[in-house]
């Protein structure tokens, strides 16, 4: 992300800053410095990379520590040495990090980067990072497609592992559906939407026919364009690299879909991410929201005990992907070798079935569902919902995405120069649509 205020803040690596809290789920070339023993360690065994200190540049509460895999590695491997530094936000972070990979220097020999940056990332900087996908251990079959192929570059490169994804649900509020004569059952709830957004549509406005009073459908009208733009192979961009946005009918429909939203009455007007739409959710304010697996820990946080039981999760109509980071190996780097086998034993199934055990960050290593950890995953919070289960089947759904290099400022200034003005401002759709190309094509010419 960069420096672009608020869809920057909202999307800063929360994918990796919300825990689900305790009992809530149930080939390289070698260094001419290492040793060239065999393999990463195993439970029990020492690796070659004793006596090695390792540094971890990452932006946020990235997890990886939180979890404990850093002290488990070390364990594992006696004599390595990780030291992780953090930069709060990722509009900070990142600018910095391009600058370090354009002077060689300054770099950790492990960094972490952003879903809306990697398509940049991949395209500008892949020959200043190692090639991970030739790593010993690293296997491409592992990882969900979508997410190996967004950090591989045309000539079969891959400068990225996939550390967490935020497939998306629907957390919907049983009590005011209840009250609403709605479906409260979550197979039930998913059933009124399945397959299209324009039934999402249709069901708030029955929900809203019945609605309790002082409450509304969905939170933001922006919300809903995020999460069926999340879903579409073709974005903003198509595989040629052009900007596609004005003319791809997926964000038109899109745009016009969350806009009916508003015209609707639907939204509760909320901006995403500001102290508003957290007393949204403290207040019953709104009866659904789009909420990749991330969002859990956000609600539960917002919401508090009150909201215990009355949340629920539902498949989305389409699956659909928010958020998601990747670590990377600088070339520059004096231990290469050693960064690159670290990675390789982070991004594993295992390791990411327990971050996503401990800190509620979704695995990118398929492999990683049909562990207890993430198959048998239910939240309490969420009337024992089998979270594992649902947010894996909209992983596994998720189309291979084009990621441009401006992805994020095209769907910041969507959202929040033209969906808020229609949401909040009682704008026309073209208004709002007019506004948002403006904006975009100012940033994009800079």
């Amino acid at each position: 992300m960069r420096t672009h205020s608020r869809a920057s803040r909202r999307l800063v690596g929360l994918a990796v800053v919300v825990a689900l809290g305790a009992g809530t789920v149930a080939g390289c070339a070698e260094d001419p410095a290492e040793p060239a023993a065999a393999g990463v360690a195993t439970a029990g065994g020492v690796g070659r990379d004793g006596g090695t200190t390792l540094t971890v540049g990452v932006f946020g509460a990235f997890g990886l520590k939180e979890a404990g895999l850093y002290d488990e590695y070390m364990k594992l491997n006696k004599g390595v040495v990780i030291k992780q530094t953090s930069i709060e936000r990722n509009e900070n972070y990142y600018p910095q990090l391009l600058t370090h990979l354009g002077s060689g220097s300054g770099l950790a020999d492990i960094q972490a980067v952003e879903v809306n940056n990697i398509a940049e990332i991949t395209a500008t900087q892949a020959r200043k990072l190692v090639d991970l996908g030739r790593t010993e251990g690293v296997r491409k079959e592992s990882f969900l497609p979508w997410k190996w192929s967004q950090a591989t570059t045309a000539d079969g490169r891959t400068v990225g592992l996939g550390t967490d994804i935020g497939p998306q649900g629907i957390c919907y509020r049983r009590d005011l559906f209840a009250k609403a004569g709605l479906p409260t059952d979550r197979t039930a709830v998913g059933k009124l939407w399945a397959g299209d957004w324009r039934k999402y549509l249709a069901a708030g406005k029955r929900y809203q026919a019945r609605a309790p009073k002082g409450t509304v459908f969905v939170d933001s009208a922006a919300g809903v364009m995020a999460a069926i733009t999340g879903g579409n192979e073709t974005r903003f961009y198509d595989a040629k690299g052009k900007v596609v946005y004005k003319t791809n009918p997926a964000v038109r429909r899109a745009w016009d879909t969350a806009a009916e939203f508003a015209r609707a009455g639907l939204t509760g007007r909320l901006q995403q991410f500001t102290p508003a739409w957290d007393q949204g959710f403290a207040n019953a304010r709104f009866a659904t929201v789009s909420c990749p697996a991330w969002m859990l820990g956000y609600i539960q946080d917002k919401a508090g005990a009150a909201g215990k039981g009355k949340w629920d999760v539902a498949a989305a109509p389409r699956p659909s992907n928010w958020g998601g980071s990747f670590l990377t190996v600088p070339a520059a780097g004096r231990k290469t070798a050693a960064a690159a086998r670290l990675v390789a034993w982070l991004t594993a199934p295992e390791q990411q079935a327990k971050l996503f055990e401990r800190r509620g960050s979704f695995p990118s290593a398929k492999a990683a569902y049909d562990l207890p950890a993430v198959s048998g995953a239910r939240h309490a919070y969420f009337g024992n919902a089998p979270i594992g289960r649902i947010f894996a089947g909209a992983a596994r759904g998720v189309p291979v995405q084009i990621v441009g290099p401006k992805d994020l400022v095209i769907a910041q200034n969507l959202a929040d120069v033209g969906m808020l003005q229609v949401d909040q401002k009682g704008r026309s759709s073209k208004q709002g649509w007019d506004a948002a190309v403006k904006a975009i094509d100012n940033a994009l010419d800079q």
